[in-house]
């Protein structure tokens, strides 16, 4: 029985392209938002008014200056955690997606994992760094654990849900 997508090395060239294009473009849309974000306008400073309205709007009531600070960076942390999360999905897909298909595919798995992981902690900590220089920003340490903790559990995720689908086996 043949199987209706052909192995990348049978496909056209244009085809190949288009299929490493797909692969890694969401990875560099990743790498862009975080970009853009990782800017003076970005900075908390900045996000703490539209934020606290949007917010206040959203519960309908006002939030003292502690609490709100204190919702302000949860909400931060999160944005970090989950952002760099996706990031990491998305270099695991693009590694999974172009890595050659030869050998053992639990090696294909642990490698494409630990390209996700490494390819999200240069990020971050390019970012982190890059903040330093920023007027209103600071680079931190603790966040490149946030960026990592999630690029972690995503990959955690990953690795669950391909072990149930059974793609651990070959």
């Amino acid at each position: 029985m043949s199987s209706s997508v052909a192995p990348a090395a049978q496909r056209s060239p244009r085809k190949r392209l288009w299929y490493w294009a797909s692969a890694w473009i969401p990875v560099v849309i990743c790498i862009l938002v975080i970009a853009g974000e990782s800017t003076p306008y970005f900075g908390a400073d900045r996000t703490t008014g539209p934020l606290q309205h949007f917010f206040e709007f959203l519960f309908q009531r006002h939030f003292t200056e502690p609490q709100w600070w204190a919702i302000h960076i949860m909400i931060r942390k999160c944005g970090h955690f989950l952002g760099y999360g996706i990031l990491s999905a998305a270099w695991f897909r693009a590694f999974w997606m172009t890595w050659p298909a030869t050998g053992h595919i639990a090696r294909r798995i642990a490698t494409s994992h630990a390209l996700a992981l490494l390819g999200t902690l240069l990020i971050a900590a390019s970012d982190e760094y890059h903040q330093l220089f920023l007027p209103n920003r600071t680079g931190s340490f603790r966040d490149v654990m946030v960026d990592c903790s999630g690029a972690f559990l995503v990959q955690a995720l990953i690795w669950i849900g391909m072990r149930i689908r059974g793609h651990h086996k070959s």
